[in-house]
């Protein structure tokens, strides 16, 4: 399957540009080498995997049960759910609450989900200034970039360029030793923790028996985000659902050690609700935007529903080649590496972008480092077989289906198959053979290989007839 020529030079370029590629090579073999380390330090880590998986199939295939049940109690802890359908819902409200307190500054935590419906654009088009607080995020949106890493969103800047984006950004001049920079952010957004009306995160997991939700994080800005603000709204999807407060021992076992090698993260809260009677810090107001965008299609399907297991650790981008070598930016959507490779044609839909579920070896890295065992080699080639299945479906090219039906039809004659085999290779080595129709496109990138002098059936006749 085809991607766009423009798709195409930006790939070509990433392979070709070695900073970037020693960049990349260097952050995630790091956290690759530090999951490792701490991951044979734990002897029951695969049965910890087998739980986890079982623990969110149950919580998926119960979901309206554990959504239902985890609003009741936010809303008994003082707090609100906001259901949205869409990113225009979860703006939407957001946006109306904005208005209605006067707010024009927010700060955000780290929150993929945010990410994937553009909501900083969204709030900057109607005047509200949003500011990213995680290190990582605040230099991506100074460079004006999307996150290139699920965990680590500036793992291709070198502490050079993260100088120079500082020296652009904040127009100030600042050192490349990273203590200079950490410090330079955090007089920075110390300001705007004080100055901002609402505070917006996302979440790791949502605890069905407590209403609370669960951030993991090591820098403290999303502490400050959810307690420094009037105001804190989570944005999280739908199927970030777990059933009770216990659960959580196996998946925090898991995040950590996954995601950036450690045993746990700096900083783990567990957030139920406002500022109660006699608390000292907290905000005033606390709502959960519980979103779905696509994730009830998703659920539906329930050879592939497996896909909502992901507790977003980023462990696959790291083991995966084709990621390791393209990088994140150029993956269509919001997420990217083998993960972004499911789930984006499934949000997105399999026509979109055709090429996505090939852009993979199925070396089965993706599989074997995945925490809840999702078996993405298995769902890559599912919709492999979706996306030929609809642009067959969907082409008006007549030529197309007859060439299906044509090669269908051939498969089932072996000895037409045998003698197209044989023509087929005689016209290969034709000095003109790869310069018209797709050897033409394929050779744009690659060398077209020559066919075997003999073919394996007649060299297959003739080890018969020797024996």
């Amino acid at each position: 399957m085809m991607m766009t020529r423009e798709r195409l030079v930006q790939i070509q370029n990433a392979v070709a540009d070695t900073k970037l590629q020693n960049a990349v090579y260097s952050a995630t073999a790091r956290l690759k080498e530090k999951r490792q380390e701490v991951v044979e330090e734990l002897p029951e880590y695969q049965e910890l995997r087998t739980h986890a998986a079982a623990l969110k199939k149950h919580a998926l295939e119960n979901l309206d049960h554990y959504l239902e049940q985890f609003e009741a109690n936010v809303i008994a802890h003082g707090g609100k759910v906001v259901w949205a359908r869409d990113g225009d819902e979860a703006a939407g409200f957001i946006l109306d609450i904005a208005r209605q307190r006067g707010v024009k500054m927010v700060v955000k935590s780290k929150s993929m989900v945010t990410e994937e419906i553009h909501l900083n654009q969204r709030l900057e088009e109607h005047g509200i200034e949003a500011v990213e607080t995680d290190l990582g995020e605040y230099i991506q949106q100074l460079a004006k970039e999307p996150p290139f890493h699920i965990i680590a969103p500036a793992c291709h800047k070198t502490r050079q360029d993260i100088a120079e984006i500082f020296r652009k950004g904040l127009n100030t001049e600042c050192g490349d030793e990273p203590e200079q920079q950490a410090g330079l952010a955090r007089r920075v957004l110390r300001e705007k923790f004080l100055e901002a009306g609402i505070g917006i995160s996302g979440a790791n997991f949502l605890v069905a028996d407590s209403g609370a939700l669960l951030i993991v994080e090591n820098e403290g800005n999303a502490r400050l985000c959810t307690t420094a603000p009037k105001i804190h709204i989570a944005v999280t999807g739908i199927e970030k659902i777990i059933p009770r407060a216990q659960d959580l021992a196996v998946f925090l076992k898991l995040l950590a050690r996954s995601a950036t090698g450690q045993l746990l993260t700096v900083y783990t809260s567990l957030l139920g609700g406002p500022r109660r009677p006699g608390d000292v810090d907290g905000p005033e107001e606390f709502y959960v935007v519980l979103m779905d965008n696509g994730r009830s299609r998703l659920l539906a399907d329930k050879e592939k529903r497996e896909s909502l297991n992901c507790i977003r650790c980023g462990a696959c981008l790291n083991a995966c080649p084709v990621y390791r070598k393209i990088g994140g930016h150029n993956y269509p959507w919001t997420y990217s590496g083998p993960i972004g490779a499911i789930i984006t044609p499934q949000y997105k839909g399999v026509l979109q972008d055709p090429w996505l579920p090939f852009a993979s070896s199925l070396c089965g890295a993706c599989a074997e480092v995945c925490p809840v065992k999702i078996d993405i080699p298995k769902i890559l080639l599912d919709l492999r077989r979706d996306v030929v299945a609809e642009r067959t479906q969907a082409s008006s090219n007549r030529l197309e289906k007859w060439a299906f039906q044509g090669y269908s039809w051939l498969m089932r004659h072996p000895r037409l198959y045998a003698l197209a085999g044989r023509l087929g290779a005689i016209g290969a080595k034709l000095p003109f053979a790869t310069r018209i129709g797709p050897a033409a496109k394929w050779g744009q990138v690659r060398e077209v290989p020559m066919p075997a002098s003999e073919s394996f059936r007649a060299q297959w006749r003739k080890r018969k007839a020797a024996k």
